[in-house]
């Protein structure tokens, strides 16, 4: 399978690299400082605050060109557009991994509905320099999959084989069929926590105020019961349901948690801001 991954931060090097070892034509598009640091010394890996390195040698490219049998977009939500002009005029099924709310109409508006597929991408990390610090693989991640769906809501061949082709690479996939939902409902849940933590100064501030917890929680519950869509994965009901001291313990154990600090929660960027913005927003609009 011949891929374009377009997108070098965490998340887009991490599946690059592996999809490479695999065998597959990878291409991986960076620019910048980004780009030079990828040609010098290719994908640099590292597991949690681990001091052994990794290079992956995977080809980088500075702009698409030809045909793809898919292009895999790994960036912020507010990054979309340029995205969408760029691929554009390139051959390729085009499957956006990434927080986004405002289902596959916008995307499809620009690139053509018909090469559109949903998806969201569940490697955790952190950019430490040149070196992707990813978040190393627990019983709990390990089975929780990369959703992959039309925005439709169809199981179709280019679907089933995009997954067995991930599958195949080690990395752990599954055709989500109401890919929308799970989108909206994720970004319902990502938004308050990912504000709160800016607002704090990080996970371990935040899980220091409980009252910044609660309101989180409350939030949180607003958006879920303000949806237009399903509640996908049905395992978010629980926010709705259950008891909010109950809740807010366990998200204060969770913020204090190794996972936390390697999941990119941390990131207090301009950048993290932005997209948390523009995905409130598209949450706001439907």
């Amino acid at each position: 399978m011949r891929l374009l991954v377009y997108g070098a931060g965490v998340c887009g090097s991490v599946f690059a690299a592996q999809l490479h070892e695999a065998g597959h034509d990878v291409s991986l598009l960076a620019r910048g400082e980004r780009l030079a640091a990828l040609r010098r010394h290719g994908v640099r890996l590292a597991e949690g605050d681990s001091t052994v390195v990794r290079r992956v040698a995977v080809p980088v490219v500075e702009a698409p060109a030809g045909e793809y049998d898919l292009i895999t977009v790994f960036v912020r939500a507010h990054q979309v557009a340029p995205v969408l002009r760029s691929v554009a005029g390139v051959g390729g099924d085009v499957l956006f991994l990434l927080n986004w709310a405002a289902g596959a109409e916008p995307l499809g508006a620009v690139i053509g509905p018909e090469r559109v597929l949903l998806g969201f991408p569940t490697v955790g990390g952190v950019m430490d320099g040149d070196v992707v610090r990813y978040r190393a693989p627990s019983w709990m991640t390990r089975r929780v999959p990369i959703p992959v769906g039309e925005p439709g809501g169809r199981s179709t061949p280019r679907v089933e084989r995009i997954v067995r082709s991930f599958r195949e690479a080690g990395i752990n996939a599954r055709n989500e069929p109401r890919m929308d939902a799970w989108l909206t409902t994720h970004a319902a849940f990502a938004v308050p926590l990912g504000q709160a933590v800016i607002a704090a100064g990080g996970p371990e501030a935040l899980a220091g105020n409980p009252d910044a917890v609660r309101r989180m929680i409350r939030l949180m519950r607003r958006n879920l019961a303000g949806l237009a869509t399903p509640t996908v994965p049905r395992g978010f009901v629980a926010l709705r349901t259950l008891p909010e001291w109950l809740l807010a313990a366990g998200f204060r154990r969770f913020l204090r948690s190794p996972v936390a600090a390697h999941s990119g929660l941390a990131n207090s960027s301009p950048a993290e801001a932005a997209e948390l913005e523009r995905v409130a927003e598209q949450m706001r609009a439907r």
